[in-house]
């Protein structure tokens, strides 16, 4: 046998080594892809308990609280209407991540496991973003209407002077802006890492060759 024969020899050894390694890789991925979805679930459900219980108790242990929201909120019905369809937010991420985990779980394809992923991860990316609008834009109506109900507020805001009015409203948005950051570090902790395990599985899986 000739040198151009032994390499030809090692050349296709080392193809189909290749190649079982590339079968043996892919249903760890798969394990590790389908147990990082099922975290998002399960952090998405403990977030929508937190705030259900952020929203909850106040109103039943506090009576100042309540007043509060009656100054903020005199309509009623724009108030329920507002927490269905955050309610209804929240469910639907958590349908849609069940939704990917179980996808990822029962898929044999390596094309399709890339396309849950990349699914998984628009789904959670739209969410946070979602969160931090509705955030910002709750905090700011609130405290415009807070603001504008409440008659001591006001008559202080008519009474001051242009440079305590301006300390006031820069002590607000500057209020707004680190609550929206420190939301956003949580996001970016809780749900930002298991995002990049998932993108490593993307990049590894496009790697492989069947």
């Amino acid at each position: 046998m000739d040198e151009l024969d032994l390499l030809k020899k090692d050349w296709n050894k080392e193809k189909e080594e290749s190649k079982l390694s590339a079968k043996d890789i892919y249903p760890m991925l798969l394990k590790k892809s389908s147990s990082i979805v099922k975290t998002l679930f399960y952090i998405s459900i403990a977030e929508l308990i937190f705030w259900t219980l952020v929203n909850v108790l106040p109103f039943f242990l506090s009576e100042t609280y309540r007043t509060q929201l009656d100054h903020v909120y005199t309509n009623k019905t724009i108030l329920a209407l507002l927490n269905f369809f955050s309610y209804a937010v929240i469910l639907l991420f958590i349908y849609l991540l069940y939704k990917s985990y179980k996808s990822i779980s029962v898929t044999d394809n390596a094309k399709k496991l890339m396309e849950s992923i990349i699914k998984t991860r628009k789904i959670t990316k739209y969410y946070v973003l979602y969160n931090l609008v509705v955030a910002f834009l709750a905090m700011v109506v609130g405290l415009y209407f807070g603001i504008q109900q409440n008659p001591d507020i006001s008559n202080k805001l008519a009474q001051a002077g242009s440079t305590e009015t301006f300390i006031i409203y820069a002590s607000i948005v500057s209020f707004t802006a680190i609550f929206i950051v420190l939301l956003w570090l949580f996001y970016r902790l809780i749900y930002g890492l298991l995002l990049k395990r998932l993108n490593r599985n993307y990049k590894e899986l496009k790697k492989l060759e069947f």
